[in-house]
């Protein structure tokens, strides 16, 4: 497409919706239909032009005009408590459900990946002595140890609040960093379960993995499930890169992006529950059983949320991306 024929044939048109941007509410009924058509043609030439012949400035100008006449059309739209239930109940869980494919695997894989971690190093006294110290890895072990005495460190508020502040960190840089073609994700995950991993092997070594696992199970499931979910989504993400389907790639990153921000504040929820677990319960005098039982309770709890709500929604065809009014027009590029 020769871009300079195209802004000569329609530069009238946006200098026309530009007119009657400025003119505000004082327009006649024919001038307020013409605004829209002008829109909708003004956005078409946008993504015809963002698709085939990209100019940073010509599209910076477009993108403002038709941000402008969409305000103009739709007029402002205010974020509601409707808004936040639609989230909760339809949104978030559909866009959860809708990338399981990816983080289901994720997390299979990933749980392989520390019990692997975990056999090797209790398997093995040499690579146990690569860690730590004899004395230092009794310390960490022994009943009372550095690895139950972590979750009874501080005032469970205060635990509860920085493990929440942690792992949304980790969640949120899986989310962020999958648009860098999936390979930091991919580190931020392996870090995730070396660490499991070796207490697994560290405690097992000792004859203490049942102590290990009831510590680590009644948060750890929720807390790694939405781990898992951020770091699928992260992948999913950094994979739109390198096939974006029938769109540009700028288009499908930004559709998968605006679910990926979703979830962030999604999945920031769902850790918030497995940080009150880990700091009121985990620590707590309850029996072995029982905190498990609200661990697995709540994981339960989860999937049902994102396999009932989600998968219905999903069907509805909601995606987790925001309003269709809310969206920058984009036409496909590819069949």
């Amino acid at each position: 497409m020769d871009l300079d024929v195209y802004v000569t044939a329609h530069r009238a048109e946006w200098d026309r919706l530009d007119h009657l941007l400025n003119r505000g509410r004082r327009l006649t009924g024919a001038e307020a239909d013409e605004l829209v058509a002008l829109y909708q043609r003004t956005a078409t030439h946008l993504s015809v032009i963002q698709s085939t012949a990209p100019d940073p400035a010509l599209t910076a100008r477009l993108t403002q005009l038709v941000a402008r006449a969409r305000a103009a059309v739709t007029g402002t739209r205010r974020a509601s408590w409707r808004d936040a239930a639609r989230f909760l109940t339809a949104g978030f869980p559909a866009a959860v459900y809708r990338s399981r494919h990816w983080w289901v695997p994720t997390a299979v894989l990933s749980t392989l990946v520390a019990a692997l971690i975990g056999w090797w190093i209790g398997a093995h006294p040499e690579v146990q002595a690569a860690i730590a110290a004899p004395e230092e890895l009794r310390q960490m072990t022994r009943p009372g140890g550095e690895y139950e005495s972590y979750y009874s460190s501080h005032p469970a508020a205060s635990f509860a609040a920085q493990v929440w502040t942690n792992n949304a960190r980790a969640a949120a840089l899986c989310l962020a960093l999958g648009a860098f073609l999936c390979f930091p994700v991919l580190w931020v995950l392996f870090i995730n379960m070396l660490n499991l991993g070796v207490g697994i092997g560290l405690m097992s070594s000792a004859g203490r993995l049942d102590t290990f696992l009831g510590l680590v199970l009644p948060h750890g499931l929720l807390e790694l499930t939405a781990v898992f979910v951020a770091a699928g989504t992260g992948l999913r993400l950094g994979w739109t890169l390198i096939d974006p389907g029938p769109y540009s790639r700028r288009t499908a990153l930004a559709q998968q992006g605006r679910a990926a921000i979703g979830m962030a504040i999604g999945l920031a929820l769902v850790l918030f529950v497995a940080g009150v677990i880990e700091g009121f319960v985990t620590p707590s005098g309850l029996p072995t059983w029982a905190r498990i039982a609200i661990g697995v309770a709540a994981e339960a709890a989860f999937l049902v949320y994102v396999y009932v709500l989600g998968g219905r929604a999903a069907r509805a065809g909601d995606s987790g991306d925001v309003e269709a009014a809310d969206r920058s027009a984009a036409l496909p590029t590819a069949a």
